[in-house]
C-alpha cells in the first residue's frame, strides 16, 4: 500500500483491487480538498478513484455516478450527510452498520449509528441481520452482543435504563445474541455490537476514534441498492482512504 495506510488483515485481505469508487468532495472548511485528495493519493494503488466535486450539487451527482454505473461504490467523504440522506430517502429506507476497530486491533460492527436509526426492537432485529451479512463478507465473527443503558443491578434508579435493559433483553433473546448490560468492553469481542440507541452508537464511534486511539472503516448503507460506504466529514485522509478499502470488498 502506497503510505502509511494501515488496514485490519481482514479489509486487506479482501480488497477487490482496481474497483472503482467514487468519493464526495464538498468544501465545508479549509481542510476538506487537501483531505480528500491525500486520501485518492493512499488508495491508488487499490483502487480507481473518481472525485465528486460538483458545489452544492455534490450529493446528487454522488447518486447519480451510481446510477449510471459509472462506480462500483460511493464513499460520502465530506458531502453533507444531512443532504445526502435526505436525497436517499426520498425512495429507500436506508440504515447503516458502522466498521470499527479497537486501538489493540479488535474489528467490530457497531450500530445504529445514525442518530434517528436503530429505533425499537424491529428495526434493531434488521440492524442484526444486515450486520451478520456484513461481517460474512469480511470474514469476522457473526455473534451478536446486544447493549443497554446500565446493569441489572441498576434496576428502578431509572425508567430509561429500565427500559433499555428490557429491550436488550428482548433483541438479545429473538436474534440468538446476548445481553451485554453497558459493558462495551466485553461486547467488542462478539463481532457485532448493538447499541441502546443511535446516539450512544455515535458517542461511541467518536469517542473510540477520535479520542481514544480507535480506526474508523466508515458505515456501510443497507436498504439501498447501491453500493455507499458513509463517513464523518471530519475523518482524516487515513480514514477516508480505509472506507474507499472498505468500498472495494461491499
Amino acid at each position: 500500500m502506497r503510505g502509511t495506510l494501515y488496514l485490519h488483515e481482514n479489509i486487506r485481505n479482501k480488497i477487490i483491487r482496481r474497483r472503482r469508487i467514487a468519493i464526495g468532495l464538498y468544501r465545508f472548511d479549509p481542510t476538506s480538498e487537501e483531505r480528500i485528495l491525500k486520501a485518492v493519493e493512499l488508495a491508488e494503488d487499490f483502487a480507481d478513484v473518481l472525485v465528486v466535486d460538483k458545489g452544492e450539487k455534490t450529493e446528487e451527482e454522488l447518486l447519480e455516478v451510481l446510477k449510471r454505473g459509472d462506480a462500483y461504490a460511493a464513499v460520502r467523504g465530506t458531502a453533507r450527510a444531512s443532504k445526502f440522506l435526505e436525497i436517499l430517502r426520498r425512495e429507500y429506507d436506508v440504515c447503516r452498520i458502522a466498521v470499527l476497530e479497537t486501538v489493540d486491533r479488535k474489528l467490530f460492527l457497531l450500530s445504529p449509528v445514525g442518530v434517528d436509526e436503530g429505533r425499537g426492537v424491529k428495526e434493531k432485529l434488521k440492524l442484526i441481520e444486515y450486520s451478520k451479512q456484513l461481517a460474512e463478507r469480511l470474514g469476522m465473527p457473526k455473534d451478536v452482543a446486544v447493549l443497554a443503558g446500565g446493569r441489572y443491578g441498576d434496576i428502578g434508579r431509572d425508567e430509561n435504563v429500565d427500559r433499555s435493559l428490557a429491550t436488550a433483553e428482548l433483541v438479545a433473546k429473538i436474534s440468538g445474541g446476548e445481553n451485554y448490560e453497558i459493558k462495551l468492553e466485553d461486547a467488542v469481542d462478539r463481532g457485532i455490537v448493538i447499541a441502546p440507541d443511535g446516539i450512544s452508537g455515535n458517542l461511541i464511534f467518536r469517542s473510540l476514534c477520535y479520542l481514544g486511539g480507535g480506526k474508523e472503516y466508515g458505515a456501510v448503507f443497507f436498504g439501498t441498492p447501491y453500493r455507499i460506504v458513509d463517513t464523518s466529514r471530519s475523518q482524516s485522509s487515513e480514514g477516508f482512504a480505509r472506507a474507499i478499502a472498505l468500498a472495494t470488498i461491499i
